[in-house]
């Protein structure tokens, strides 16, 4: 099963920020789990991959996704990945028609971009330290090098965990007093004493903002409350259960 944003339901673009139903996977993984670096069976996670790729309408290997690190390291694609090829990135971009873009998430924020004028898409993985050290940023200029315009380009938030689910320690919040202090407004006190409730999905879309893109949006959805849809590593972990599977947010050029 996809989401889909209003805004990139253009003739030029297939889209889709895919939920956890739908595949082929059991137990802790069901079903549409797309984590290749998951202890899932190897041969669920293609098929579910295949089923992604099938719905954008592109072949399975023509869905394109980096080996993601939480840095803000963008690479520029136009061809799916040869055996061996450095992936090590957390948003891929390019101007392929027939090529789709992918990024896993479990809590994470997947951003899906478009300038459908200059035929350039991209997708990133922004948690909070790739959110912090410029993945977006990089993502957008990466695009322009590609002939987009930041004027021209929408982005849309996915499932991302939300504030209410999203409990720090000090020296977190500290660390983004230390690199601006208006960055308070992302913080809320918690029940627990010391600690607060993050909005990731808020400090996500306040840079994407900044940057001056045509459009922002966010789907407004929370992996971790919304176990029926979407993976989460926090709940997971809350449950200390011994691993977890990952959605996919993916992009192409029809």
């Amino acid at each position: 099963m996809k989401l889909e944003a209003d805004v990139l339901n253009l003739e030029s673009l297939a889209h889709g920020f895919f939920t956890r139903q739908g595949g082929v996977s059991d137990g802790i993984y069901a079903s549409l789990n797309i984590g290749l670096g998951s202890d899932d069976t190897r041969h669920s996670v293609l098929e579910n991959r295949k089923r992604v790729a099938d719905s954008l309408g592109v072949a399975s290997s023509r869905l394109v996704s980096p080996y993601q690190i939480h840095s803000a390291d963008v690479i520029t694609v136009s061809a799916p990945f040869e055996d061996g090829a450095n992936r090590k990135a957390d948003a891929l971009v390019s101007a392929t028609p027939g090529l789709a873009l992918g990024v896993a998430t479990a809590d994470c924020g997947p951003v899906l971009f478009a300038d459908p004028d200059a035929g350039v898409i991209g997708a990133a993985h922004s948690g909070w330290k790739g959110a912090v050290n410029g993945v977006l940023q990089n993502t957008v200029a990466a695009m322009e090098a590609l002939g987009a315009e930041r004027n021209r380009i929408i982005a849309v938030l996915g499932p991302t965990i939300s504030q209410k689910a999203y409990e720090v320690g000090p020296e977190f919040q500290q660390r983004f007093m230390e690199e601006d202090t208006g960055n308070e407004r992302f913080f809320i006190p918690s029940e627990t004493p010391g600690h607060f409730m993050f909005d990731l999905p808020a400090f996500i879309t306040a840079r994407l903002e900044a940057l001056g893109l045509q459009t922002v949006a966010d789907l407004g959805l929370c992996t971790y409350a919304d176990e029926e849809r979407f993976y989460s590593y926090r709940r997971t972990t809350h449950r200390r259960e011994p691993d977890y599977g990952r959605q996919i947010s993916a992009i192409a050029l029809t």
